[in-house]
Parts: C-alpha cells; structure tokens; sequence
C-alpha cells in the first residue's frame, strides 16, 4: 500500500508533463487539462483559482486511486523498472480508455471539458502516469525465487 501511494504521488507530479508540453508547443493554456478536472467537481464555476483547487483534489484522487488499483493487479509487479514501465503504459492506455471514453460518452456537464481537450495528449498523459507508476511498483524478484 505505501508502495502505491509513493508511485501515485510521483505520477501525479509528473504525468501532465506531456500535455503541458504540447500546450507550450501549440501556445494553448497549459491550465486548460487542470481546469476541465476542477469542473468535474465544479461544473457551473468559472473563477480559475476554485477551479485549479478542485481539480487538485480530483487528481490526487484518481491518481492515487488508480495506482491502488494497479497494485493489487495480478503480475503488476515485475522483475525491473523497465519491465515494471512497460506493463504500467499499457495499462494507462486502459486507463486512458476509461477515462476519456466515459467523457466522451457521457452528456454530464461535468465532464464538457474534458470532452472539449484534445485527446492525444491527454492519452500520453494516460502513459506517462502508468509508466511511472509500473516502473516504482516493480521490484525485483529475490535471488532464490528465480526460475533455474
């Protein structure tokens, strides 16, 4: 469980880095994906500093959340940092799926601008976070249990 935590904690830092980039690089409002997470909560606001403080507690959540969940996943824990990150992208691609698909199918005002961000760099956002959190769940496997 603090296993989780710790990775959930750092992929929540790190994972909107992608997005953040291609809002940089396409000169868009890098606050955009936040504020679309904050309307979740608060779907009628529009002061940007309520909105920035609900989206904090949403992705804290979700993120520690998710990274929960990933642990307890059968096998998610593999041998080295690379396996472990490999495993993780592919499972922020299902995350990803999840996530943006629901909004996507969901008329919920709640979840218009999620809706309204462009998805591809919401999706690398997705695999930075399963990324990150895979590579900091793995661990190795002890010496005596590996196969001869």
């Amino acid at each position: 469980m603090r296993a989780a935590l710790r990775a959930g904690t750092v992929a929540a830092v790190l994972s909107g880095v992608p997005s953040t980039v291609w809002a940089l690089a396409t000169r868009t409002d890098p606050l955009e994906p936040s504020l679309a997470a904050g309307s979740m909560l608060l779907p009628s606001a529009t002061s940007r500093p309520r909105l920035l403080v609900a989206a904090a507690g949403v992705h804290v959540a979700l993120s520690l959340g998710w990274a929960q969940a990933l642990a307890v996943v059968p096998g998610s824990p593999r041998r080295t940092p690379a396996g472990g990150s490999l495993w993780g992208a592919g499972a922020g691609l299902v995350i990803a799926a999840l996530d943006l698909g629901l909004a996507h199918v969901s008329d919920s005002a709640r979840l218009t601008a999620v809706r309204d961000l462009p998805v591809l760099p919401q999706v690398a956002d997705h695999l930075a976070y399963g990324a990150i959190v895979g590579a900091l769940l793995a661990r190795p496997v002890p010496l005596g249990a590996q196969a001869g």
